[in-house]
C-alpha cells in the first residue's frame, strides 16, 4: 500500500483502495458491491445487521460467513425474523457458521421488529435511510486516506444513529452506521485514484433516490 494515497495495486496492476488486501473474495466485494447505491430493503436490513455483528471483528470475517448468516436469518426477511422467538435464539447460538453472540442475535430480532414499524410508518427502509444522504456541503472535496482515518464517524452517521436508537434499534452506533453508509452507497468513499471511484460516482448520479 502507498502510505500517502492509501492505494494498492491489484493482481491486474490497477490501483484500488488498500483495504481489500488483494484477497480474492474481498477484492470482488470492493469492486462489485462496496459503495454502489442500494435501494432494496432486504439488502439494507441485512447490511445494518451484519455491521452490528461485525462490531469488534473484521468485515472480512463477516463477509466469509455471509451465506451462513443469510441461511440462519431467513434471508434477512424482516417479517420472518420479527417472528423469531427464544427457541430461535437458542438455535442460532448453536450455529457454528455465524457469530454466536447472544446480544447481537437478540438485537437482530429486535431490529427486525423496529424495521417493520419503520416500514409501516414511511413505506420502506430505503426511503428512510436515503433521506439522510449527505449533501455536497457535508462531504470532503477529496476523499483521501487522511480523511478516512480522521473520520470513522460523521455528523450524519451520528444523526442516523440517534434516530435509530430513539426508535429502539440496537447495535447501531455512529461508527457502525457510517460503515453501513459507505457500503450501501449513501456516500462514495472509494479513495481518490481508485479504479472504482468514478464508476461508483456515475452509478450514484444515475441512481433514483427512493421516496
Amino acid at each position: 500500500m502507498d502510505e500517502k494515497t492509501g492505494l494498492l495495486a491489484g493482481p491486474d496492476g490497477i490501483a484500488r483502495c488498500f483495504w481489500h488486501g488483494n484477497l480474492p473474495d474481498y477484492l470482488h466485494y470492493h469492486d462489485h458491491e462496496w459503495g454502489r447505491p442500494v435501494a432494496d430493503d432486504r439488502r439494507l436490513f441485512e447490511k445494518i445487521c451484519l455491521e452490528g455483528f461485525q462490531s469488534g471483528l473484521s468485515w472480512l470475517t463477516i463477509l466469509r460467513k455471509r451465506d451462513n448468516f443469510r441461511e440462519a436469518f431467513a434471508g434477512f426477511d424482516v417479517d420472518k425474523i420479527a417472528a423469531f422467538n427464544d427457541a430461535d435464539v437458542e438455535r442460532l447460538l448453536g450455529n457454528a457458521g455465524i457469530i454466536r453472540h447472544r446480544g447481537k442475535i437478540v438485537s437482530t430480532i429486535n431490529n427486525a421488529r423496529r424495521a417493520r414499524e419503520l416500514i409501516d410508518e414511511v413505506g420502506s427502509l430505503a426511503a428512510w435511510f436515503w433521506k439522510f444522504e449527505p449533501g455536497p456541503d457535508e462531504r470532503p472535496e477529496i476523499v483521501d486516506l487522511a480523511h478516512l482515518r480522521a473520520n470513522p464517524t460523521t455528523a450524519v452517521s451520528v444523526r442516523i444513529s440517534k434516530e435509530l436508537k430513539k426508535r429502539g434499534w440496537s447495535f447501531v452506533g455512529p461508527t457502525t452506521v457510517y460503515a453501513f453508509m459507505q457500503a450501501m452507497g449513501l456516500v462514495n468513499d472509494h479513495l481518490e485514484g481508485c479504479v472504482c471511484r468514478e464508476p461508483v460516482e456515475a452509478e450514484r448520479k444515475a441512481f433514483k433516490r427512493p421516496k
